[in-house]
C-alpha cells in the first residue's frame, strides 16, 4: 500500500501547475515543442472555438493531417473553454490512461509487481514529468498504441478474434490520425498481434481471418479519411505535413550511421541508467536463450511488440535525421515496460535470480534518484512564457494598429493561451508574402532576432517598428519575445520582392539582430 500511494503521489503531481513553462535549465531544453507544437496541433480546436472556422486558408493547418488530438481538445473545450491549462489538462488525463493501460499490458502474463516497477519508473520519470505535461501528439499517440497492443497480445483468448484484430486495426488507424510516424510502430503492433494469436493456440484459418480484419479495418477507416481529405480539397496541406518534416541531409553517404548513432545517443534523454539497464536486458536474454526464463522472454508478445517499438521509432528518427527529445517518449514507455517484464522473466529462472536482484537494485537507485528530480521540478514552477503572452497580448490591446492580427512562429501557441488571433511566419502552403497581403496582419513578434527571409516577406508591404520584448523560458537561441509594429507603406505600395529587402530600410525602427 506504501508503495502504492508513493506512485498515486507523482503520479498526480503531474497535474500541478498546468500553466508553468515547461521545466527552465533542464536537459531537454532545445526542445521545440514548448514554444510551437501545442499551438499546432491545436489550432484546430482552437480556431473553431473563438473564431468559428478551424482552417485557416494558406496558413499551417496540420489538424488535415493529425485530426485526432485536435478533436479531443474540441471536446474539452466545449466544456472548458480555450486555455493551454485545459489542452494540457488532456495531455495530463492521456497520461493517466497510458500507466493503466501499460499496467494490463504487463499483466497480461507477469506478476502484480512487475507491472508495478514499469509503472514506478513511469510515474516518478522527469523525462515523462516534463513531456506528458504538454499538449502534443505523444500521449494520444501512446494512449492509442497501448490500447491497441493490449488487444492484440489477449487477441487469441478472445471468442472472435477476427472482432479482436477488426477492433486493433482501428486503434491502429486512430494511431495514423494522430501521428503518421506511426507507421514505424507497426511492425510492434503486427508482433504484437500475430503472436498474440499464436500464443491463444490458434488454427491458421483463425489468425489470418483476424490478421486480416485488422488490415480492412485499418485500411477502411485511414483509407476514408484520406478520401474526405481529397474531396474537401485539403490534399495539399496533408502533402505539406511531409514536406515540413523533410530535413535536409548531409552529403556524407554515411550519414544514417552518424544518424543512427546521434538517435541511440538521444535515448539517454530519457534516463542514464534506466536506458543501459534495458539494454543489457535485451543482451542477457538472446545471449541465454537456451534459458528457459530467456526462450520465455523472447517468446513474450509484450516484449518482441516493445523491442519493435523502441527500433522503430529509432529508425524514425535516423531516416529524419532530426531527433528531438519529445519523440523520445515512445521509447521511454517501452524501455520501462522491458525493464518490468525482463525483471520478473529473470527472477524466474534460478540460475538468473541474482542479476534480476542487480536490475531491482539499480532500478530502485535510478527511482529515488529520479523522483527527487521530478518533485523539485513539481515544486518550482515557473511562468515566464504564459507571463510572456499576456503582456504581449495587453500590449497590442493597449496600442491599436489596425488589424489586431499577430504573425509570428510561436502565433498558434499564443492563441491558445490569449485569444489573440495569429498566424504562423514560418509554415503555411502559401508563401508569406501572399497571406500578409491577404490577411493584412497589425503585429509580428519573433524570437531573439529576425530571419531575414521573414523580413524581406514583411519588407514587400511594411515597414517594422520594434515596440517591446518580453523575457520567456530559457533557450538562449528564444529567450526574449520581441514585438514589431507592422507599418503599411505609404498609399498602399507594394516593394518587388528582392534580397535588398532582406535588411532594415528607411523607416524601420530595429534593435535586434538579423540571423
Amino acid at each position: 500500500m506504501v508503495w502504492l500511494a508513493a506512485v498515486a503521489g507523482f503520479v498526480l503531481l503531474h497535474a500541478w501547475h498546468l500553466s508553468a513553462d515547461f521545466p527552465n535549465q533542464s536537459v531537454w531544453r532545445p526542445d521545440w515543442a514548448k514554444y510551437t507544437d501545442e499551438g499546432w496541433w491545436g489550432d484546430a480546436a482552437v480556431r473553431a472555438h473563438l473564431f468559428g472556422h478551424w482552417y485557416l486558408p494558406g496558413d499551417f493547418n496540420p489538424a488535415v493531417g493529425a485530426p485526432l488530438m485536435p478533436a479531443l481538445e474540441w471536446v474539452v473545450f466545449a466544456f472548458t473553454g480555450v486555455s493551454i491549462e485545459a489542452a494540457r489538462a488532456l495531455a495530463v488525463l492521456l497520461f493517466f490512461a497510458n500507466l493503466l493501460l501499460s499496467y494490463m499490458l504487463v499483466r497480461s502474463k507477469w506478476p502484480r509487481w512487475a507491472g508495478l516497477l514499469a509503472v514506478t519508473l513511469m510515474a516518478v520519470s522527469p523525462f515523462l514529468y516534463c513531456f506528458s505535461r504538454l499538449a502534443i501528439l505523444e500521449p494520444a499517440l501512446m494512449a492509442c498504441m497501448l490500447a491497441c497492443l493490449n488487444i492484440g497480445v489477449r487477441a487469441g483468448r478472445w471468442r472472435r478474434p477476427a472482432a479482436a484484430g477488426a477492433l486493433a486495426g482501428l486503434f491502429f488507424a486512430l494511431m495514423m490520425l494522430t501521428k503518421t510516424t506511426a507507421i514505424f510502430l507497426l511492425p510492434a503492433v503486427s508482433w504484437g498481434l500475430v503472436t498474440g494469436l499464436r500464443r491463444g493456440g490458434l488454427p491458421w484459418p483463425k489468425m489470418l481471418r483476424s490478421a486480416a480484419a485488422a488490415a480492412v479495418v485499418a485500411g477502411v477507416v485511414y483509407g476514408g479519411w484520406l478520401l474526405l481529405l481529397v474531396r474537401a480539397g485539403l490534399m495539399a496541406d496533408y502533402r505539406y505535413l511531409f514536406f515540413v518534416n523533410d530535413y535536409a541531409k548531409p552529403p556524407n553517404r554515411l550519414w544514417p550511421l552518424f544518424s543512427l548513432y546521434w538517435s541511440f545517443h538521444g535515448a539517454l534523454w530519457i534516463n542514464r541508467v534506466v536506458v543501459p539497464l534495458a539494454g543489457i536486458a535485451i543482451v542477457a536474454a538472446a545471449a541465454r536463450r537456451m534459458a528457459a526464463w530467456s526462450r520465455e522472454l523472447l517468446r513474450d508478445p509484450v516484449f518482441g511488440a516493445s523491442f519493435w517499438a523502441i527500433a522503430g521509432y529509432i529508425l524514425f528518427m535516423t531516416v529524419q535525421n532530426h531527433p528531438q527529445p519529445r519523440y523520445f517518449v515512445v521509447v521511454a514507455f517501452f524501455t520501462f515496460i522491458l525493464v518490468g517484464i525482463s525483471t520478473a522473466a529473470m527472477a524466474r529462472g534460478n540460475n538468473s535470480r541474482r542479476l534480476a536482484l542487480a536490475l531491482i537494485a539499480v532500478a530502485a537507485i535510478a527511482t529515488v534518484s529520479n523522483a527527487k528530480r521530478t518533485l523539485d521540478l513539481a515544486l518550482h514552477p515557473q511562468y515566464t512564457w504564459i507571463d510572456a503572452a499576456r503582456a504581449l497580448t495587453s500590449y497590442i490591446d493597449a496600442h491599436p494598429n489596425g488589424n489586431r492580427l499577430l504573425v509570428s512562429i510561436s502565433g498558434d501557441q499564443i492563441t491558445m493561451m490569449t485569444h489573440l488571433p495569429a498566424m504562423c511566419d514560418d509554415f503555411g502552403t502559401v508563401d508569406l508574402q501572399t497571406r500578409i497581403a491577404q490577411y493584412q496582419p497589425g503585429w509580428y513578434a519573433a524570437w531573439n532576432d529576425l530571419d531575414p527571409g521573414t523580413l524581406q516577406d514583411l519588407h514587400t508591404l511594411y515597414s517594422l517598428e520594434q515596440v517591446a520584448s518580453f523575457p520567456a523560458l530559457d533557450d538562449p537561441e528564444r529567450n526574449v519575445l520581441v514585438l514589431f509594429k507592422l507599418h503599411p507603406l505609404p498609399g498602399g505600395l507594394v516593394r518587388p520582392n528582392t534580397l535588398e529587402l532582406a535588411q532594415p530600410l528607411p523607416g524601420d525602427k530595429i534593435a535586434v539582430s538579423i540571423e
